[in-house]
């Protein structure tokens, strides 16, 4: 797994060639959802074989807006990780959510991300 910065440089460079599964993660507001439509293009232009999205930041009134715009763009919507506040502080003191919060609605949603991505 990679996490790589905003920027699609990286996928120009053949830097791809051996990606199986890319995962773009998408909060639920526009631009966000703008640049996750557009790398999916180009890692479906370039031929990985699995490109799905995974939704961040989502509260409970914003999942349609994610699942329309995704159905709309033909994009699988793999998980969604539920907006938790628990991140933010986490964030300010310096600490992984995991950490801070392990047993919050954000970590178990990225857990059981992590536990479908390995079966």
């Amino acid at each position: 797994m990679l996490d790589l910065e905003a920027s699609p440089e990286h996928m120009t460079r053949s830097t791809t060639r051996h990606v199986e599964h890319m995962l773009l993660v998408a909060e639920p507001y526009f631009k966000s959802m703008e640049t996750a439509r557009r790398y999916h293009r180009l890692a479906v232009e370039l031929g990985i074989p699995q490109v799905s999205i995974v939704a961040n930041k989502v509260r409970d009134d914003e999942t349609n807006v994610v699942a329309e715009f995704s159905e709309q763009h033909s994009m699988a919507i793999l998980h969604t990780i539920p907006f938790d506040p628990a991140f933010a502080v986490a964030e300010r003191l310096g600490v992984a959510p995991y950490d801070h919060a392990p047993h919050g609605p954000g970590v178990a949603a990225i857990r059981n991300l992590a536990e479908e991505l390995q079966a």
